[in-house]
């Protein structure tokens, strides 16, 4: 396995894939990895004859000062869990941040249209500028054939495509189902930062929206988020920021349900000072 911390290195490995049309699989991460991220690379080693995987804790994405500082860093025990995949064929790269940003740390700012502006755009200002910047930064040194998303950041996901449509970048997107803890929590880097008693907690949340969608099938909408809302209330470890139930494909909030569209619910709720957010297809 490779592992690069300057794009020219990168870029100079890479060049004999491409004059041999061999493809490009790309995973971005922010390292810390877990099940849900290598299932990611899993599957881009199926698709594609190498895999580069980023390990980079992007500082453009966080509105949060104090939850950049404490996101964690791992990269010694994420390069050994690469290793247990199929590392001749993966690249890494973890750069510093001078790397990825030469002319100082700013977002770039592009047209994303409604869905920067709902749920975590609402609650994250700024976010999606700094993802976008990043994603197109990164996919400008891989230039891959495929890129891969997990769909628990589903907005993100959405997000993304949109980038690939506003640069024209020649690149799949690729989304990846949610991986869950046995007990049904998404796999998350933050969930390493969980106490015991918020960790034991947090499961609420996919129980919640499990719940919610059995309700979707014969309630509206608004009565399934009263629904939701006022079972957050009752419990003593999780606090609720906000519950949306959206068009899956435009992510604009559902006023009236219609026959032939496919709708998701979302949530995002703190346990402590540590955000957790997921997401449930509901028909």
């Amino acid at each position: 396995m490779k592992v690069f911390e300057l794009k020219k290195n990168l870029e100079a490995y890479l060049l004999d894939f491409r004059k041999s049309a061999k493809t490009i699989g790309l995973v971005p991460t922010m390292g810390a990895l877990h099940s849900g991220h290598l299932a990611l690379v899993k599957q881009a080693l199926l698709d594609n004859h190498v895999v580069v995987v980023t390990i980079f804790v992007n500082p453009t994405q966080f509105n949060n000062s104090e939850d950049l500082i404490k996101y964690p860093r791992t990269l010694e025990s994420d390069l050994k869990a690469l290793n247990t995949l199929t590392p001749d064929n993966i690249v890494v790269y973890a750069p510093p941040v001078k790397d990825v940003y030469p002319q100082g740390i700013v977002s770039k700012q592009y047209n994303l249209g409604y869905i920067e502006h709902e749920m975590e755009g609402k609650f994250r200002p700024g976010h999606f500028q700094g993802v976008a910047t990043i994603v197109e930064n990164l996919f400008d040194i891989v230039k891959p054939n495929k890129a891969y998303f997990g769909e628990k950041d589903y907005q993100q996901l959405q997000i993304i495509k949109k980038l690939v449509e506003i640069t024209g970048q020649p690149i799949e997107i690729i989304p990846c189902s949610i991986l869950r803890e046995s007990d049904g929590l998404a796999m998350s880097s933050r969930n390493q930062r969980l106490t015991p008693a918020h960790r034991e907690a947090a499961p609420f949340i996919y129980k919640t929206l499990k719940a919610a969608k059995k309700k979707f099938g014969t309630k509206s909408a608004s009565e399934v988020t009263n629904w939701v809302v006022n079972e957050f209330k009752k419990n003593k470890f999780l606090e609720l920021e906000y519950f949306a139930i959206a068009d899956q494909s435009t992510l604009k909030p559902v006023m009236r349900k219609q026959k032939f569209k496919k709708y998701r619910a979302f949530v995002a709720a703190f346990a402590g000072d540590i955000r957790l957010i997921d997401n449930i297809a509901l028909n």
